[in-house]
């Protein structure tokens, strides 16, 4: 069917291993959180946190405002063309932060500060500078800080560019997820080449040290031939990094993705041939996959870190900041600190109404204890390096690999387990994912997830792993 790699991947495997799965952006997943976790629990998260004011610290602030919401879209997003609602959001937003802040003491130093939505450029360029400025009243960025956000080229105008480069923001994020005329008009998003091109090359101009685009695979109206001129056009644009996400069809998490016709998303087979294109054309023009869905020059941080064995990953993104606790601002963001992991409210009434009385605005979240952390570290060590060393989690956890892990191992050594069909390899130094199996390594991490084990979750509740 299809060579990727080394090996070829049939239509019998890929029927066999497509599956609902978590993308593990966390590890526990997001479905374990639970309102048992309040705002008195991450509070003492983060007064835990401000004894190690020397450990690196990221803050990521959602910006949830659109002027239209996409038919694909599946983040926390609130539709507004009033300016006067965004500004009651904003005011909150600074207030969440100075409460964050008191919790934390001295350990204000940020090594990653990211704006996420949403759009943050549905607001006005002088909105955002004033945002800023109050955030960084509360924090501070280190020298050599990423500052990013992401940008929808249909909005931002040279003047945001201008102004956010002027205050510090350093990367950015683009969304183009397909150029086909036909695709665009079937998921809502009207975007011309020219606004996409244009965005890019202002933002070369003016200095930004990192370009990444965004596209998604498994669209309706996708083929192989109107993808391929997708993916032409945005290499010919030579940016740094691009993420190409799979379609994460989840109408009963995002009830609006039901205006898609189901009849035109590419099927299995498609879908996945759409990514071994995208795989095969971006390696051929000198990008190298790195983790799951991204793509990087040789000579980016990204490309360096994984030949180091280095990269992470976060709700942010794959990130070479190993380590890094992180603080969320905004609603539905999400807190990873103290070990534990916190969520916002996700309504704006119920954030609003937290921040007023001066509260954290958690709604739910989750403790890990020593077993979560050591099966964190192997899942993400899967999701972004895609191996598991042995001699790592005996200097980390004290464990050995083959003992701590033998109902694991006994899985993927099984008759037509992961090791038979080629997707893994395995010694007593350590298990690896093979080229084969790189678009599979959600399925290789869920053998590693007991609270997945644990319960029923399945068809609605994750998207598919192709």
């Amino acid at each position: 069917m299809t060579d990727v790699g080394a090996g070829e991947m049939t239509a019998e495997l890929l029927a066999r291993h497509d599956r609902p799965g978590p993308r593990y952006t966390s590890y526990p997943t997001a479905v374990e959180f639970h309102e048992g976790f309040g705002p008195g629990d991450h509070a003492a998260r983060l007064r835990d946190a401000a004894g190690h004011p020397d450990d690196p610290l990221s803050l990521y602030v959602h910006l949830p405002f659109c002027a239209h919401r996409c038919s694909f879209c599946a983040c926390h997003v609130v539709v507004t063309g009033t300016e006067r609602v965004a500004e009651a959001y904003l005011r909150r937003l600074t207030a969440e932060a100075r409460l964050v802040a008191a919790h934390l003491g001295e350990r204000r130093v940020l090594q990653q500060y990211h704006w996420g939505g949403g759009t943050p450029t549905h607001h006005s360029p002088a909105t955002l500078a004033r945002l800023h400025h109050d955030l960084l009243s509360e924090f501070v960025l280190a020298p050599g800080a990423e500052v990013a956000l992401e940008v929808d080229p249909r909005v931002t105008t040279d003047e945001h560019l201008t102004v956010l480069r002027d205050i510090g923001f350093n990367r950015i994020s683009m969304g183009v997820q397909d150029v086909d005329d036909r695709v665009q008009e079937l998921i809502g998003r009207q975007q011309t080449w020219d606004q996409t091109a244009r965005l890019h090359d202002t933002a070369r101009r003016l200095g930004y040290s990192s370009i990444n685009i965004d596209l998604i695979y498994g669209l309706p109206g996708q083929d192989e031939t109107s993808f391929a001129r997708s993916l032409d056009s945005v290499i010919g644009l030579r940016p740094d990094r691009l993420a190409v996400y799979s379609f994460a069809l989840v109408p009963w998490m995002r009830p609006h993705q039901r205006r898609i016709d189901a009849g035109l998303l590419p099927d299995r087979d498609m879908k996945f041939a759409l990514l071994s294109l995208a795989i095969s054309k971006l390696a051929a023009s000198g990008y190298r996959q790195i983790g799951l869905d991204h793509f990087a020059r040789p000579d980016d941080e990204l490309s360096m870190a994984y030949d180091d064995g280095t990269l992470s990953r976060n709700f942010m993104g794959y990130t070479t900041k190993r380590g890094t606790e992180i603080v969320g601002l905004g609603t539905s963001a999400i807190s990873d600190i103290g070990a534990a992991y916190a969520q916002n409210h996700r309504r704006l009434a119920s954030y609003y109404d937290s921040v007023d009385r001066g509260e954290l605005p958690v709604e739910r979240g989750v403790a890990l204890d020593e077993e979560d952390r050591l099966r964190r570290f192997v899942i993400t060590e899967l999701m972004c390096n895609g191996r598991v060393r042995a001699d790592e989690l005996d200097e980390r956890f004290g464990v050995d690999l083959t003992e701590h892990f033998a109902a694991e191992i006994t899985e993927l050594d099984s008759p037509g387990g992961l090791i038979e069909t080629g997707f893994v390899t395995m010694t007593d130094e350590r298990i690896e994912a093979t080229a084969l199996g790189r678009p599979f390594i959600r399925n290789v991490a869920m053998v590693f997830d007991t609270r997945l084990r644990a319960t029923t979750a399945g068809e609605q509740t994750y998207s598919r792993t192709v």
